[in-house]
């Protein structure tokens, strides 16, 4: 049993409620237990806020909806809101806990308990962050230089799996509202890089989670052709555009 009194799991759902209901499971069957459980809905279509509902009777946890869908920024803020505990652990919907996690999770809870610096700790990701400092046990500290070479350095925070102090806001910030998820997720990842804020990645980032969009639940996010086409005159265009904006729009806001 592994039971993290002080960590809320805060999960962000749309539409998708029987990947909310796998992931629930997971953490059940890997004997995960947390102060609380908070699962913030994006004004789902009814029949899934009924399956949820349903899912009380077997997993206990507060859910937090709207009447209809706000988009990222809203659904993380809003889910925020209702943490209670000092740390957060955020996942979305469509993310499976794999064995090892529980005690990769009790690892980060205790380095940021030694290290009152630190504001985040990254488990997933879709590539390697390129400047890491090897801390323990697996983890390292990310080094955010502006001068060191390439836009990926850029990538510092993301909202993929992660565990963060509830006081996330008053450091960086809350979500902003009413935009594409793309710029959502900018957004914060410049005002985390513009105010400091200090992290650890974990180095085999593919093992903690897993991400699974099944065909009865698939993605409900839309990216545009530009961002994930790989025809190779767009790509690079893409690489050089990512370079010049990222650099001016850190060194100009």
């Amino acid at each position: 049993m592994h039971s993290f009194d002080e960590i809320t799991l805060l999960v962000t759902h749309y539409n998708r409620s029987t990947s909310l209901e796998r992931l629930l499971k997971n953490f059940a069957d890997l004997g995960c237990s947390f102060g609380n459980i908070v699962v913030s809905d994006d004004g789902s279509k009814q029949e899934h806020i009924d399956y949820i509902n349903s899912l009380k009777s077997k997993y206990t946890f507060q859910l937090v909806t709207t009447p209809k869908n706000k988009g990222l920024g809203n659904n993380i803020n809003k889910g925020q809101d209702a943490v209670g505990t000092p740390y957060t652990l955020y996942v979305q919907e469509d993310f499976v806990p794999q064995t090892i996690f529980p005690a990769n999770l009790a690892k980060a809870f205790g380095f940021m308990q030694e290290r009152k610096e630190l504001d985040f700790v990254r488990f997933y990701a879709y590539f390697k962050y390129p400047y890491l400092k090897p801390y323990k046990d697996g983890f390292s500290d990310m080094i955010f230089k502006i001068g060191n070479p390439g836009y990926k350095k850029f990538y510092y925070y993301s909202d993929h799996p992660h565990l963060r102090r509830t006081t996330f806001f008053q450091r960086f910030g809350r979500y902003p509202e009413g935009l594409k998820v793309e710029v959502t997720e900018y957004k914060m990842m410049m005002s985390v890089l513009k105010n400091k804020g200090k992290g650890l990645f974990f180095e085999e980032y593919t093992t903690l989670f897993d991400q699974v969009n099944s065909s009865a639940e698939p993605s409900t996010v839309r990216r545009n052709f530009w961002r994930e086409t790989e025809n190779p005159f767009v790509t690079m265009s893409r690489h050089l555009y990512r370079h010049v904006k990222f650099n001016y729009d850190y060194l100009t806001s």
